[in-house]
């Protein structure tokens, strides 16, 4: 046998890597903070069994997701809004577009009241008037009636808030409003609103981290970040007139009575405010969206790859929910999903579920 040249060793070893390179498949998307903590969760457990698929998410807000996707500058959007009329013609109309709901979560009442002996329950009115700055200390009289026996300190509420387009103030926003009157006409509902006062911070984290550093603040965050950064948070006074914490139980009752009109390939409901003596008030779905055609992906092999992901997640992925705080699909709105999943075409191709 000859010696095998240098040179020759160098251009098999080139040769290698780009055949390497060329069999792996990246994907990117962009979006919510809301599932952010679960789809990074989903994304690692994934690439266990599948270490050629490398799929980057970045947190950016549900605004700056959608405009992603609408850009196609990236495979998949997330939001925690869905869509509004106005964006779905955008992307190309209804025929052109898939959203699906992967899970549900919470956004809670999160709070830094130093000296309280028990947690707080409060309603989405007082909620309300505090965002408007019509209930400006602890004690006042409407927190201490909903609150007996609880020692509040004569505190200035700091009211803090989300400063990027945010799928998390859309809800939280969509349940105050109808709550109160007031609030709906002064402040409205969206992903993004001029809040009347307080201190803003980008995504949760950025509210989180405001309302640890400020005693007396008060804000919005979804549930998880509050469990992961030991944040206390209160018990929400629901349609029935319960006060109910967020819980992966509590959250997955709202989500059932929330998801019987979910049709078609844009799929979205309301999870806020639904009916039942154990249902947390401020649920909500959480949205991935797709082209249809799954134009804004040139390679099949990338295509079917992000389909397989996404059938992963919905098929396998709920007990990595529920060990992080998310509320799984229920089985009627699982089949909803796969209805829709089933509809993606690339190149004018269907693409099996699965891998």
């Amino acid at each position: 046998m000859g010696v095998i040249r240098p040179a020759l060793i160098s251009a098999l070893a080139a040769w290698c890597g780009a055949t390497a390179l060329a069999s792996e498949v990246r994907l990117s998307g962009a979006g919510a903070t809301f599932p952010a903590p679960l789809y990074t969760r989903w994304v690692s457990e994934y690439q266990r069994e599948h270490p050629d698929v490398k799929i980057d998410y970045r947190s950016i807000g549900s605004g700056g997701g959608v405009k992603a996707i609408t850009d196609k500058t990236v495979a998949f959007g997330a939001s925690d809004a869905p869509l509004t009329e106005k964006e779905i013609a955008a992307m190309g109309g209804t025929d052109a577009v898939v959203q699906f709901p992967t899970v549900l979560g919470a956004v809670v009442a999160a709070y830094n009241v130093p000296g309280l002996n028990k947690p707080l329950q409060l309603t989405g009115a007082v909620l309300a008037d505090m965002y408007l700055g019509r209930i400006s200390s602890w004690d006042d009289p409407r927190i201490k009636e909903l609150n007996p026996g609880v020692a509040l300190p004569a505190l200035a509420v700091t009211p803090a808030f989300r400063t990027d387009g945010s799928g998390t103030t859309y809800v939280f926003t969509n349940f105050l409003a109808e709550q109160s009157a007031d609030f709906k006409g002064e402040v409205g509902t969206g992903k993004q609103v001029k809040w009347p006062l307080g201190q803003g911070g980008k995504g949760n984290e950025g509210v989180a981290a405001v309302i640890q550093q400020t005693a007396g603040s008060i804000g919005y965050i979804e549930h998880n970040y509050a469990v992961a950064n030991k944040i206390a948070s209160a018990a929400v006074q629901n349609k029935a007139g319960k006060f109910v914490s967020a819980t992966v139980e509590s959250v997955s009752l709202a989500g059932e009575g929330a998801a019987t009109g979910m049709k078609g390939t844009v799929l979205r409901a309301d999870a806020w405010n639904q009916p039942g003596e154990k249902a947390y008030p401020i649920s909500a779905f959480t949205y991935v969206i797709l082209y249809r055609n799954l134009d804004n992906i040139k390679a099949g092999a990338d295509a079917r790859a992000l389909m397989a992901f996404w059938w992963w997640c919905i098929e396998s992925g709920g007990k990595y929910a529920t060990e992080m705080e998310y509320a799984p699909l229920s089985p009627s709105v699982r089949d909803a999903v796969a209805k829709a999943l089933g509809q993606i075409t690339h190149a004018g191709n269907p693409i099996p579920a699965g891998r």
